[in-house]
């Protein structure tokens, strides 16, 4: 199949610029890194590598073509083996557009008049499809959470060949928490892969072969342990997309149980929820039902960018209902209501939505009608859903295992004051850990973590402001 090169951008904020100059012709061989063109705007002049080898096809935008878009296929390379027979196959690229000078008179003659000012471009808008609509009828299946997890990894490498997963234990022992049980013994020791204890070397191989256009599933037996793959993850994972201009992805998940679980102590119980929801190019997942953790996992191995599952050993053993439908997806970047209220909105994720659930329920006894959101996606984070109930209820509780300084929390309120404010009938009000590494005793575990009490507690002092 001929490779595309396309328009890359000088800058963020690049929408188009002028094909200046062809330094390679057609027929001519081409190596990853030889300069074949020479693109400007008014502000700097870019030189264009080939980031593949082979011929140079055909060139699709003649030199001197002005205000070509960003990501517009500009030449085609044939890898060896090709001809120009195979150019049919490639997408054809749209028509250029001629430099002002050459416009026809007509035109130049319009130009004279008076043109409005152009309005700056609106930033692009990523908005979130709602949940599947379940058939009526359809049957559901009792799940535990390591369940769907591994039938979604299984539907999903069914589906594309290109799917893989690795990390420690995942084939031989069936993974640490068995969440991979039985993919090896059907796909065999060449996509469920055993690596070496070491995670930024198999994150690394990981992020090259989403590079290289696989979809690498890498699994880390905690999250703790991918401080050793930060670098793969944020510096090689995240960036790419924007680095190369648009010419390159990398679709990739990276999951594994994140936060405190029972007894594992400092090292072993950090929420990294909201460090990786400040990356640009992540996108971040922690579900906390079954159905969420099934339909949310297959949308992230679609994904075409790096995407961040966190998951929770505790939970890993909790059953749900899930669909039994050939293919149940849920939408990344879409909250769900898990319980309607009017008088309090309490906004939680993953292990976080067990405190907030019991503690509607408490709530309800003493005539607190609390509306709990499972935000699921913690980036990109669903605001509308957020700020649409904090408006009915005037009021608003955030509950996370995680610390408070810079927590998720932290960032839902103020996205609330930000464009609720004059909703509120009472501050916003944070539910955390508490601000100290995890404890290994028992009993400072539990004063460490968030309790349901403390939920209640806060929903009943800004509802009685």
């Amino acid at each position: 199949m001929p490779i595309q090169v396309l328009m890359p951008a000088l800058s963020p904020t690049m929408e188009k610029g002028n094909l200046a100059k062809w330094l390679k012709k057609e027929g001519e061989t081409i190596k990853s890194g030889d300069v074949i063109a020479e693109i400007e705007t008014d502000k700097a002049t870019m030189e264009v590598e080939a980031t593949d080898e082979g011929t140079l096809g055909k060139i699709l935008i003649p030199e001197g073509t002005a205000d070509v878009a960003v990501n517009t296929p500009i030449a085609t390379i044939l890898a060896d083996g090709e001809s120009a027979a195979d150019l049919a196959k490639a997408p054809a690229a749209p028509a250029p557009q001629p430099k002002a000078a050459e416009a026809a008179p007509a035109a130049e003659a319009k130009a004279e008049a008076p043109q409005p000012a152009a309005k700056a471009p609106a930033a692009p808008v990523s908005e979130a499809l709602p949940d599947p609509e379940i058939p009526a009828g359809t049957e559901m299946v009792t799940q535990t959470i390591r369940e769907a997890l591994r039938d979604a990894m299984a539907e999903e490498m069914r589906r594309d060949g290109d799917v893989f997963i690795m990390g420690e234990e995942v084939a031989e022992y069936q993974g640490a928490y068995k969440v991979t049980q039985g993919l090896l013994q059907e796909f065999g020791a060449r996509r469920v892969i055993d690596t070496p204890i070491t995670e930024h070397g198999f994150a690394g191989v990981g992020v090259g072969a989403a590079m290289a256009g696989l979809k690498p599933i890498v699994e880390f037996m905690t999250w703790n342990f991918a401080m050793q793959a930060i670098d793969q993850i944020i510096n090689s994972a995240a960036k790419t997309l924007y680095m190369s201009g648009g010419q390159m992805g990398c679709s990739i998940v990276f999951r594994g149980p994140n936060g405190a679980a029972a007894r594992v102590a400092a090292q072993h119980s950090q929420d990294y929820a909201a460090w990786y929801s400040q990356i640009p190019g992540l996108k971040v997942i922690a579900p906390y039902s079954a159905a969420d953790y099934k339909g949310l996992l297959k949308a992230a191995i679609r994904d075409p960018n790096p995407v961040i599952f966190l998951e929770n050993e505790v939970l890993y053993g909790h059953t749900g209902e899930v669909p039994k439908l050939p293919d149940f997806i849920v939408p990344i970047g879409k909250a769900r209501i898990a319980r309607a209220g009017k008088d309090v909105t309490l906004v939680s994720w993953a292990m976080g939505m067990s405190y907030a659930l019991k503690a509607a329920d408490e709530l309800a006894k003493e005539d607190i009608d609390a509306e709990v959101i499972d935000l699921r996606t913690i980036r990109p984070m669903d605001t509308e859903t957020i700020i649409n109930s904090v408006k009915k209820t005037g009021r608003a509780v955030t509950v996370e295992e995680g610390w408070q300084q810079s927590g998720v929390g932290s960032e839902v309120a103020a996205r609330i004051m930000e464009h609720a404010f004059d909703y509120l009938d009472a501050p916003v009000t944070r539910v955390s850990g508490k601000d100290v590494p995890m404890p290994y005793a028992a009993n400072l575990e539990k004063l460490a973590l968030p309790s349901v009490a403390e939920v209640v507690a806060a929903a009943k002092a800004v509802s009685y402001r």
